[in-house]
């Protein structure tokens, strides 16, 4: 599954307000929820903040992802989100995140979720890529980035 494929600009925040860790997730579960009609936003943000107790999604060179799994999502959804000046978010090199993808999935799409965390994990390699994302200055931005044009 391409990522591409599980972006939805509705679900793209460009710049997030909040200014710490439980403040980015709640604001990228209430676009997530905003952007697909989700009934139970609450049981999304629990499922996130229960994978963050478990061990940091912030990875290095400002990259945060965020996951979780809950029976609150018909199938993986993704929320993708900029803080410009970055939020502190228990990054694996100590340094603010700067670049969010939320992503949530039922607990019966491990493997696709697995294969999505990795195209994350592939993306997050790509420096110049993901400098150009987290200094995105819009959704539509984000997304022609993402596709490669």
């Amino acid at each position: 599954m391409a990522l591409i494929e599980l972006l939805n600009e509705r679900a793209i925040k460009v710049p997030l307000m909040a200014r710490d860790k439980n403040g980015v997730i709640r604001e990228l579960v209430d676009v997530l929820a905003a952007a697909y009609g989700l009934d139970n936003a609450e049981n999304v943000f629990l499922s996130v903040l229960d994978r963050e107790a478990q061990g940091s999604t912030g990875l290095s060179d400002g990259i945060a992802v965020p996951h979780g799994k809950t029976d609150a999502v018909p199938n993986i959804l993704l929320a993708v989100g900029t803080a410009p000046d970055g939020v502190q978010f228990d990054a694996i090199d100590g340094q603010p995140s700067r670049l969010f993808f939320l992503m949530v999935a039922p607990p019966e799409k491990t493997g696709p979720h697995i294969a999505a965390l990795a195209e994350i994990a592939r993306l997050s390699r790509q420096s110049a890529l993901c400098s150009a994302l987290a200094s995105a200055k819009s959704a539509s931005e984000i997304m022609a980035l993402m596709k490669g044009d």
